[in-house]
């Protein structure tokens, strides 16, 4: 019984820091207005759900604050720079797709398979961030070396996280507004983290 009422307990307290966390994103995004607020947000929610998988007791508020003023800059460059990488491949893809020659149709293809290869940066994009002290140019070239290279790790956060939005989605949508950004990022830390040892003597340096 003892276990059980502690096996409760944690998961309590687990569920309640997610909660918490996802809040903090949040409403650090809203207090930058979006345009600013969102990407350094994100890359705090990272650094602070990494710090939290290493040593679990944290000063989270604290925490979250030091990450976002320290990242601040570093984040929104690098954010609207991987922003605008998606807006060109979009724009290429809707202007080769609409001409309607087949050259272009064929070529509009291609462009798709950068759009495939653009989903794997983002995806270990930010625990890289939070994980590593790289140059921005880095910062691009590394989530496509780290997803290319464990192609079966990269498919299962694709189809994990998929299945995952599609169920909540179905079910109880709410959850996402409390729970959707911390847990998403929880999972690619945690996914990051199987990695992430093998390459830290590996012209990269550990925050």
């Amino acid at each position: 019984m003892k276990g059980f009422v502690n096996g409760y307990y944690r998961l309590a307290n687990w569920v309640t820091q997610l909660a918490y966390f996802n809040m903090l994103w949040v409403l650090f995004s809203v207090a930058g207005l979006g345009i600013l607020g969102f990407f350094p947000a994100t890359a705090a929610l990272f650094a602070v759900i990494r710090k939290w998988m290493l040593e679990e007791d944290i000063r989270v508020f604290q925490t979250f604050w030091k990450y976002v003023r320290k990242d601040f800059i570093k984040a929104n460059i690098l954010g609207y720079l991987v922003l605008a990488i998606g807006y060109i491949l979009y724009i290429e893809f809707q202007i080769l797709w609409s001409s309607g020659q087949t050259m272009y149709v064929l070529a509009s293809f291609g462009v798709l398979a950068l759009v495939f290869l653009y989903v794997i940066m983002l995806l270990f994009l930010f625990p890289i961030f939070s994980h590593f002290n790289l140059s921005m140019v880095n910062y691009l070239k590394w989530p496509l070396v780290i997803g290319i290279i464990h192609p079966i790790l990269t498919v299962f956060i694709v189809l994990t996280l998929s299945v995952s939005y599609y169920v909540v989605f179905m079910t109880i949508p709410a959850l996402l507004f409390f729970f959707g950004g911390s847990i998403t990022a929880y999972f690619l830390t945690w996914g990051g983290f199987k990695t992430f040892s093998k390459y830290e003597k590996v012209e990269v340096e550990t925050v």
